[in-house]
Order: C-alpha cells, then structure tokens, then sequence
C-alpha cells in the first residue's frame, strides 16, 4: 500500500472519496467560473458545453497539467452537506494527485496524533490553503457541484453560509494557479455572496435556446410516456405550454 493510500485509510474520518466527475450540470443550476471569472447558466437538456469544459480538465489532469477536486453536495448524505465533508473530499483527491500535496497532508495526519485528534474545520481550510499555495505546482481546478443543496437553516451561520464565504475566502485570496466552478440554483443569498466576485457573466436562463430545449424535452416526455398515450393531441399541447412557462428557464 503506498503512502497516499495508507494515509487515507489511516485517516477516514477526515477523508471521503466517493465523488466522481460530472459530465453535465443538474436541471436547473447555474456554472459559475472564479478564474476570475465566468458565469453562466446550464441546464441538463443544453449543449454539453460545461461537459467539456469538464472533460478538457480531466484531460490536462490525466496528463499531469492540472490538478482536479470534485464536490458534489447532497443534501441526502450527512458527510455532503456540510463544509467539512466539502473540505475533506477535496484534500484527499488533491493528495492522490500530487506528491507534494501528499507530503503536507501526511504532516497534518501526524500533526494530529496519527489520526486519533479531530482537526477543526480551521484547521482543514489551512491545510487546503497550504496545498493551493504551494509554488510550483500544475493549475488546481477545484469544482463543486449543486451548491443549493446544503442547507440553508436558521442555524448562525448555516451549513451553507459557511460553504460560502470558504468559497469568498479561496476566490479572494488570489492564490495563482487556483480556478474555481460552482453549479448551483441562483438563490438570492449564493447570488449575492458570489456574484460581485465574477469578472464576466453570461446567462442563458432567459434565452430562447434554454426555453426551445425544455419544450422540446417536455414534448418528448409527453409524447413518449405511456400513460398519456390516449390524450388529445389539444390536451398534449395544453400541459407541454404550460409546463414549459412554469419551468421559468429551468
């Protein structure tokens, strides 16, 4: 077992690696690039432009010219809906990509007693600051997907007001080399808290392409689904204008 292994068996509190790469955005959610920066919307239905946006990362990452973290946040799982498993899931797959990486991460495993001390989530924005600033290393992509979906409870401050101003403080920083993606729903507070960040925004929520391919999916769906087989051709168009005015672009 080499080392990065052993690390994150040593360590599996800390880590989680179930992520995998996405290959198009959820209905509905919104591509936020903090190069700095590019906004724009997606839906799944769109042309895979963020898919290969996606995939040329994967690509440079494959050949060693860039390092890739994915989060997707899940409101279903208890280690996806907070910063700590945000931040955890991201330094274990940056330490299986860079030896360097693996070298300040081992420290931090050793820095907390092997394992038997739980770092703080402090302590873990630091390591992951460390990593990111780390000089001579390739372009670090780090991505993280549905940030709507972490709760936005009354709780001071929420699991998600916390993920945002993580995300304020990486984009802020300036550290060279760092490139940031947010998939999310435009919900007011991440809007707010992100947008002033962006150097350049393009939205298609609004756009006649967005509108025409989710009539055309909903068209799809209503023509093919058995149960609405025997409906009139008038009730067919009824529901698919409908449905597509209430989808408001998403």
């Amino acid at each position: 077992m080499g080392s990065r292994e052993a690390l994150v068996v040593a360590y599996p509190l800390l880590f989680d690696e179930t992520d995998s790469l996405p290959f198009v955005a959820g209905a509905g959610k919104s591509i936020l690039w903090y190069d700095s920066l590019l906004i724009f919307s997606h839906w799944e239905l769109m042309p895979l432009s963020s898919s290969s946006v996606i995939q040329d990362i994967d690509a440079m990452r494959k050949s060693g010219l860039a390092s890739l973290a994915f989060f997707y946040c899940d409101f279903r799982e208890d280690q996806k809906r907070d910063r700590r498993g945000l931040l955890s899931s991201m330094l274990v797959q940056l330490c299986h990509q860079s030896d360097s990486y693996c070298d300040i991460l081992s420290k931090f495993y050793l820095g907390h007693a092997s394992g038997s001390q739980n770092p703080s989530d402090n302590a873990l924005v630091q390591c992951l600051r460390d990593l990111l600033e780390l000089p001579g290393q390739a372009p670090v992509y780090l991505v993280v997907d549905a940030l709507d979906e972490y709760p936005d409870t009354s709780a001071i401050p929420s699991p998600r007001e916390k993920v945002l101003m993580l995300l304020e403080e990486l984009i802020t920083s300036q550290i060279p080399n760092l490139h940031v993606c947010v998939t999310s729903r435009p919900e007011t507070d991440i809007k707010l808290a992100l947008d002033a960040l962006a150097s350049c925004s393009v939205s298609l929520h609004d756009e006649s392409g967005q509108i025409q391919d989710i009539h055309n999916y909903i068209r799809s769906v209503v023509n093919t689904d058995p149960k609405m087989k025997w409906w009139t051709v008038e009730d067919k168009e009824l529901v698919i204008n409908i449905l597509t005015k209430r989808a408001d672009g998403m």
